[in-house]
């Protein structure tokens, strides 16, 4: 079974959120068990495609309403990624440094309709195309409804939700960018009298996943206005749980932290870890470390992490640590904050967070949305107790130490039911053997995607039957 996956982001080549790692992810170990998964993605301007050689294997041109552009495929030459890597570059639109920028509707209608092309001149074309957030959104709508690619109309579409505040809105006046179809049915783009993508794609594909099973719930409840619509389309849609790669996430191998560590050489792995983050940002090693990784905005809960941070360092017996970046009043709110157990590093630095999973002592995750979160994942791969909002794929992957679990649980994000479930986390770091005995239990939980990319190949073969 071949399995196309289409993206607008993909770990390690380019990453803005937990999407990439999904993407970089899934297919690898979808390889595993027999299927062909490969990934499809913009060329963009950055580190990795600087450093990486890539072949064209595709060449054409594609109208965007009156607008014409060359578009080339590339595929990378190397092939340690565990999948095959395909790259459209549009010079024009698409080869920017940043995945986002201000006005992406022209961006990545152009990568969907270059991929659709690409693969119609195929010989052979995929079992399944895999759709992720509202950037491939239009694909489904496309392959059923836009003449030139009938012939890919019988390719099943799943589309995985990762995030669905972000849905990709545009006018209808740019409705004429897309392929001549028939316009009886441009009611599927529409929801809320404005073209969108996401709604599109919950209309038209095949079946709809999303990252967690509890953000399926809430989202019929909370979806940024598409509640009803995925309501009506129940009967498609289901929630699979991410998993992390535990090939790139495994302290007893990773090349980015200062001393491996097993299960069982945990305490003295993280007590190094501990006390060169603790010298780097001058905070005191003898006290337990809270961190936050992460982007700095609402979602995250991170417009109260001032006053969370001011309150739960005023007792003076813990250190605070946030890597992360994002509004800049909240970034501004942060860095004002003046105490001797609290530091910050503004920014993007993807083997400074490895260091921080492996010498925290607790992750704080207060998030008010959070679909599935890889973060908690992370942390419990080293030995890190997660302090978690119970949404979404928190709740589903995180069980407090007061129902005989593992982490920390809090039910809702207000200064006081953070700084509270600190407080009970301090009281457990205090309980030496049994926090410590805990350390090795979070470590063996089987976060993987074995489980979940097993699930995705049968929920593949059900739509090929």
């Amino acid at each position: 079974m071949k399995v196309l996956h289409i993206s607008a982001e993909c770990f390690p080549i380019a990453k803005v959120g937990g999407l990439a790692d999904v993407v970089g992810a899934l297919p690898k170990y979808q390889n595993n068990l027999k299927t062909t998964s490969s990934v499809v993605m913009p060329f963009y301007n950055n580190r990795f495609t600087k450093q990486h050689t890539f072949t064209e294997v595709y060449k054409n041109t594609i109208a965007l309403g009156h607008q014409y552009f060359q578009f080339n495929i590339l595929k990378l030459v190397d092939s340690s990624l565990g999948f095959e890597l395909y790259c459209v570059d549009i010079k024009e639109l698409l080869f920017t440094e940043n995945v986002y920028t201000n006005d992406d509707t022209d961006r990545f209608l152009a990568f969907q309709i270059a991929t659709l092309d690409w693969i119609l001149s195929g010989h052979e074309y995929p079992d399944i195309l895999h759709l992720h957030d509202y950037h491939t959104g239009l694909i489904p709508f496309m392959v059923s409804r836009c003449y030139k690619y009938k012939p890919l109309s019988n390719i099943p579409t799943v589309l995985t939700i990762h995030n669905a505040q972000y849905q990709g809105w545009f006018s209808h006046d740019k409705v004429n960018l897309l392929p001549p179809f028939n316009f009886e049915d441009v009611g599927l783009l529409d929801w809320d009298n404005t073209v969108n993508p996401l709604a599109a794609a919950i209309k038209c594909a095949w079946r709809v996943t999303t990252v967690s099973p509890s953000y399926m719930i809430e989202l019929k409840q909370n979806a940024n206005g598409l509640e009803n619509l995925l309501l009506h389309e129940s009967a498609k849609c289901v929630g699979i749980l991410n998993g992390i790669d535990t090939a790139v996430w495994d302290p007893e191998t990773d090349k980015r932290l200062l001393k491996n560590y097993s299960s069982t050489t945990v305490i003295s792995g993280k007590k190094e870890h501990k006390k060169w983050l603790c010298n780097k940002f001058n905070l005191d090693v003898k006290k337990p470390l809270y961190t936050f990784i992460g982007r700095l905005v609402g979602e995250k809960g991170a417009d109260l992490f001032a006053e969370i941070f001011k309150e739960a360092l005023s007792h003076k017996d813990i250190s605070i640590l946030l890597l992360g970046s994002g509004n800049p009043d909240t970034e501004k709110e942060i860095t004002s904050i003046k105490d001797p157990n609290f530091n910050t590093y503004i920014g993007y630095n993807e083997d400074l967070a490895h260091k921080i999973y492996a010498g925290s002592d607790f992750l704080l995750m207060p998030s008010r949305v959070e679909p599935c979160g890889l973060n908690q994942m992370y942390a419990l791969r080293y030995g890190t107790v997660p302090i978690v909002n119970a949404i979404g794929g928190l709740k589903d992957t995180i069980i407090d130490i007061d129902n005989n679990g593992f982490g920390l649980l809090h039910d809702g994000v207000t200064t006081a039911n953070v700084n509270a479930a600190i407080r009970r986390a301090s009281e457990f770091y205090s309980e030496t053997k049994k926090f410590r005995s805990n350390l090795k239990t979070i470590m063996a939980i089987d976060n993987s995607w074995n489980n979940s990319a097993k699930t995705y190949v049968n929920l593949y073969k059900s739509l090929k039957k």
